[in-house]
């Protein structure tokens, strides 16, 4: 089979097209004919060698794929060749055959296309269970969502919206994305190149601050985003995409009764893969009754995997960038 393969640590240049030997499937597991699958931001990590799960190269990258069951290992019994699935499969995506394990492989409504069925595992199901069981978002609460017109940024928006958030506010380092985050439906949109966000927060909401912050960036984010977190308010940690360290003080979080919390969902996927179906399945029936929507900004073929790469690390795209295996 074709593959993208990572065989030096590197810049999105040592993405190679080729040769790589099919996987076999084995009890528990599901071999999948992928249709399309979706570039992630630890895809870029695992590249430079700083994700965590993925060992030294040679090796596939990809988290999530979109495709159709050609055959199942012993034991598994809610899927079967020819069922439409969407994936996290074990050894990367980036391939015209992936395997998975069983709990790891949901089956998609039948109304969803490849490239919208590709880009909805890693983005949406991540954004739910933030939203949903991590903060424990109740509805009539406000929600921060930072670098809100990415992938997570675009769906957490939503779904916010969709479990009764009140007011819905994104961050944004750049204009032209504004108008991303406004048509996905947040309230308010702050450039935090050009204004301050914790002060524009303190501004909108009279002193009190946001209920749930969902911040990937950490850094000097995460400690500014506690600044303008309300009393009882959680601020999720789910990401450093800024490379830094920020630093919380407990004395911060007591008296207010507000809460820092994380989420890794590869940790989830490693540990919990049972955890993550409540969410697969919330997830999709809303995709495929069109209360939410997946915001893909570019396709590519998935042999010019560096191309989608360079357009990811520019930190011009928005929503989801899709490797589609037909082109």
């Amino acid at each position: 089979m074709k593959a993208v393969v990572v065989r030096t640590l590197g810049g999105p240049e040592v993405l190679e097209w080729t040769e790589w030997p099919e996987p076999v499937v084995a009890p528990g597991e599901v071999l999948i004919r992928v249709k399309a699958t979706s570039v992630n931001f630890a895809d870029i990590k695992a590249r430079y060698g700083q994700y965590h799960g993925v060992g030294e190269p040679p090796f596939i990258p990809g988290l999530d794929a979109a495709g159709v069951v050609e055959a199942v290992g012993s034991g598994v019994t809610h899927v079967e060749p020819g069922t439409r699935v969407v994936a996290f499969p074990r050894g990367g995506s980036y391939a015209e055959w992936v395997v998975a394990p069983h709990d790891l492989v949901y089956p998609l409504p039948e109304t969803l296309d490849w490239v919208t069925a590709a880009g909805i595992p890693t983005v949406g199901f991540t954004a739910y269970q933030l939203l949903a069981e991590v903060a424990r978002l109740t509805p009539g609460e406000s929600v921060l969502v930072h670098a809100a017109a990415g992938g997570v940024g675009t769906t957490a928006v939503q779904i916010a919206r969709l479990l009764g958030a009140k007011t819905i506010v994104g961050t944004v380092g750049d204009d032209a994305k504004r108008a991303v985050v406004e048509d996905v439906g947040a309230d308010a949109v702050i450039n935090y190149r050009h204004t301050p966000f914790v002060e524009a927060i303190q501004e909108m909401t009279q002193g009190r601050g946001v209920d749930v912050i969902l911040d990937a960036v950490g850094g000097r984010v995460s400690e500014d985003s506690l600044k303008c977190l309300a009393p009882f308010g959680r601020l999720v940690h789910f990401g450093s995409a800024s490379g830094e360290v920020g630093q919380i003080r407990v004395s911060d979080l007591h008296a207010s009764c507000r809460s820092v919390l994380g989420y890794s969902l590869g940790t989830a996927r490693q540990a919990k893969p049972q955890s993550i179906r409540p969410a697969a399945d919330q997830v999709l029936k809303w995709v495929g009754e069109g209360a939410l929507r997946v915001i893909v900004s570019r396709r590519y073929p998935l042999s010019e995997a560096a191309d989608a790469h360079r357009w990811m690390e520019s930190r011009q795209s928005v929503g989801k960038i899709i490797l589609d295996v037909s082109l």
